[in-house]
Order: C-alpha cells, then structure tokens, then sequence
C-alpha cells in the first residue's frame, strides 16, 4: 500500500445548502489500496472495515484502521458461485445486526447506460467471511426491476422499523425506495407485493448511500456531474417520506476531487469518517468531519 500527507491532499469542502446547519467535510490524508479493481463501496462493522470492488470478479476485502492508514487483514472473499463470478459490480452491503445481509449488483447493458439490470442478493454474511465465496452461501437472488437506474441498499430505520433502502444513479426519474427486509429476502422480484414500502424522489448520481441513526438522516453519497466529483447530501429520512420528495438538510461538495466518489463511511461519533473512489490510486480518504 502507498500512501500521501494529509498535507499535499488536504481539501476543504463547500457548503451549498441554505439550511443554516454547521457541517464542515475536509480530506486529512489520502492513501492507495489497491487489489480490489475499482472500489464501489465500504462497510465498517464492529472496528473492521469491508471494502468491495469490481476485480476481475466481485471481490471483498477486509482492512483494519492504524493510525491514519486501512490495512489489509488477510481476509478476501470473492463473489462467485462454483468459480463463476456472480456479483460483479458490487454497489452496496446492507448489514444490520440480527437482520438478513443484502449486497447490490448494478449492471450496465449498454453502453450508453440507458438499460440496466438491478439485483439485490441476500447473502450469509458470516459463511461468506468464514469460506470465501458465495458457495453454500447464497440465499436468494432478488430482480431489483422496482429500480430505475442500479441499486445500493443500506438499512434504515423509520418508525421504529428496519427497512432497507436503495436508490438509483441515473439523472431521470430518481428514487429512495425502502423495501421490507423480511420480504425482501423471500422475494423473487422487487416488485412483489408487501416489498415496497415507501419511496420519495432524490437528486441524481447516487452512488451509495448511509444511515445516520441517531438523527435520522440518510446520506447521499453522489457524484456532482455523471461519473464525477464528489457530493454528500444529508437528508431527513422522515420528513422526505412525509413529503414523497428528498428534504435536504445540507449539501456539501468537495473541491479539488474530480475522480469518482463511490462509498463512504463515517467512524463512531460522525468526527470522522473515510471516503473511497473507483480511482486505482488515491482511492482511500480519511475525512474530518465538523459539525
């Protein structure tokens, strides 16, 4: 692993949102992990931190923090079936203690990106640490067809329920939708009745998407323009389903990254977090968060 000072990268952020609300995101220090082809995303459960990508398979790879740096832990799972890759284009992991685990696959069947195939997969998270690949692992595969443009779940909680969420990434038509995880994970299709709970509208480019629990907002990881620069938008999860459209609480854009913000995490108590792209150098970003 490489890495660069937080002195040579560090960014501040612009605050777009007329909210009011203190909210400050700079990049301290910038580090390069590689072996994970274009990282889609990261999960950070119980102190370890998952980051997936799109190798020459679906690919997952376990990393501890060390002082400003991940580290790789050894530990990688593929995402293939009998030696066939199965999630190819991982863009999402919806975990939640006690609850069913779901990775998103987003595919692109053309390119000029105007068909897509969704498809959510529930997963036996801890046999797939424990073997490394999906065999005996996979519990169902679910057609997002209720999707617009991909899908990114992530759990959230609203009116004391777990549901769990998704959102599109294309520029026409964009929703959050919160399908019902008990459901979601019998169903053969998105569309099946009692999976879709509720949705709201959203601006475009999401790339993924986290639940902040204890102030109920669900953050926006997005692109500012198609494939490009970095946006968090931090959303009222309750207010928007009351209104059917995304109530924004802030927006910050970060200047000076014109690569691909795919993923982002914050650490315990929101003073810090790690952002990731799908660049194949400077791909891992320890943030500052203020507030």
């Amino acid at each position: 692993m490489k890495y660069i000072t937080a002195g040579i990268a560090a960014l501040l952020c612009t605050i777009l949102s007329s909210s009011g609300y203190e909210l400050a995101m700079k990049i301290e220090h910038v580090q390069t992990v590689d072996s994970l082809g274009a990282c889609q995303g990261i999960s950070y459960q119980h102190g370890k931190f998952f980051l997936y990508g799109d190798r020459e398979i679906g690919i997952v790879r376990e990393y501890t923090l060390l002082g400003d740096s991940l580290v790789y832990a050894n530990r990688e799972m593929k995402l293939t079936l009998h030696d066939t890759d199965v999630i190819n284009h991982p863009t999402g992991f919806a975990y939640h203690d006690g609850s069913p685990f779901f990775v998103g696959n987003s595919i692109r069947l053309n390119k000029e990106g105007t068909r897509w195939r969704a498809v959510i997969y529930c997963v036996d998270w801890k046999g797939l640490q424990r073997t490394g690949t999906l065999d005996g692992n996979l519990l169902n595969t679910i057609e997002d067809d209720a999707c617009i443009q991909g899908t990114r779940p992530e759990y959230v909680q609203y009116n004391k329920k777990w549901y769990v969420a998704t959102a599109d990434y294309g520029d026409k038509g964009n929703e959050v939708r919160l399908y019902d995880p008990a459901a979601l994970q019998k169903a053969q299709k998105t569309s099946d009745k009692g999976v879709l709970y509720k949705k709201f509208t959203c601006t475009p480019w999401v790339q993924n998407l986290y639940w902040m629990a204890d102030k109920g907002w669900l953050v926006l990881i997005q692109n500012q323009i198609e494939g490009r620069k970095w946006r968090f938008t931090y959303v009222d999860l309750a207010a928007s389903i009351a209104s059917g459209k995304q109530e924004t609480v802030k927006v910050v854009d970060i200047d000076g990254r014109e690569d691909e913000l795919e993923g982002f995490t914050f650490l315990p108590g929101y003073g810090k977090g790690i952002a990731v792209s799908s660049s194949r150098h400077n791909n891992v970003n320890r943030m500052n968060i203020s507030w």
